[in-house]
């Protein structure tokens, strides 16, 4: 816990250091006064916009529970056990199976499920998923990953102007040539802003957390091989905010090629599931 903090902290103070130093080298006093008013700014925007950029990218909507009781009873349960406080919850319709997790405290966590999640996995299944998100924020792991994602929002929102030119008629799976274009510029930068900020040993720490409070590891096992699965079959694009939330992910989203290996910062689900097996005691 102790570590993202420390990681995303270091991060954050170098990238405000590179501003403040561009800035002065560029205008002296008035580009050190731009450059401050430009991370204030952007810190702002970040730390209060990120979780809407984040849903409103999955087109995520908040659920009660009368519409969804049974995602609710489950929540309710762990947060209980974890001792943790009940967070809203959120559904997209997106079909591709996979849930994520924002916020930047306790009590301003968002938990958000795929349609496709909900639909392709038992009550077992969901429980091992749900434990997984929830130990993100008993870990404390959703501000830095949060805050980096609204970071490389604010990068990539320039590959949003191709959207834009194509208008909204437009598969969200299949990106226009002039977003293409400009993720290749801005791409790379926003995806080492993620690599920096979200190392992969925390989904291990989060699965094992997970299923622990769910108290079944093969169930979660069992999630994350449907869910890769399904993500591969239904890959998104990473175009335009879209790609700034893929590590927020219980899953990689993306396709595992071109741009996209760029985004890739989970481990590979056949070493989780090997660890989630041998925390239950499966016999290799």
């Amino acid at each position: 816990m102790h570590g993202n903090g420390l990681r995303g902290a270091v991060l954050a103070g170098g990238l405000t250091c590179l501003a403040l130093l561009g800035g002065a080298a560029a205008g002296g006093d008035a580009g050190l006064a731009a450059a401050c008013g430009i991370v204030a700014g952007l810190g702002w925007i970040i730390y209060f916009s990120a979780e809407r950029i984040v849903l409103s990218a999955l087109r995520a909507r908040p659920v009660g529970e009368v519409e969804r009781p049974e995602l609710y009873r489950i929540v309710r349960e762990l947060c209980t056990d974890a001792r943790l406080p009940v967070p809203r919850l959120f559904v997209s319709p997106a079909m591709q199976p996979n849930a994520l997790t924002v916020g930047t405290t306790a009590r301003s966590a968002a938990v958000c499920c795929t349609e496709g999640l909900l639909r392709a996995l038992s009550p077992e299944e969901l429980r091992g998923v749900l434990g997984h998100e929830l130990a993100h924020v008993s870990r404390r792991d959703i501000l830095v990953s949060s805050a980096s994602a609204g970071l490389a929002a604010v990068i990539t929102s320039a590959a949003s102007v191709g959207w834009l030119l194509r208008g909204r008629g437009g598969d969200t799976r299949d990106p226009g040539l002039v977003e293409e274009l400009l993720l290749l510029v801005f791409g790379p930068l926003a995806a080492l802003v993620i690599q920096l900020a979200v190392p992969s040993s925390r989904e291990y720490r989060a699965d094992t957390t997970g299923a622990l409070l769910a108290g079944d590891p093969l169930a979660l096992a069992s999630a994350l091989r449907k869910i890769d699965s399904g993500a591969a079959m239904l890959p998104l694009a990473p175009s335009g905010p879209l790609a700034s939330v893929g590590h927020l992910m219980i899953a990689h989203p993306f396709p595992c090629d071109g741009l996209s290996r760029l985004f890739i910062t989970h481990p590979p689900t056949g070493e989780r599931v090997r660890r989630l097996e041998a925390l239950a005691g499966y016999p290799r």
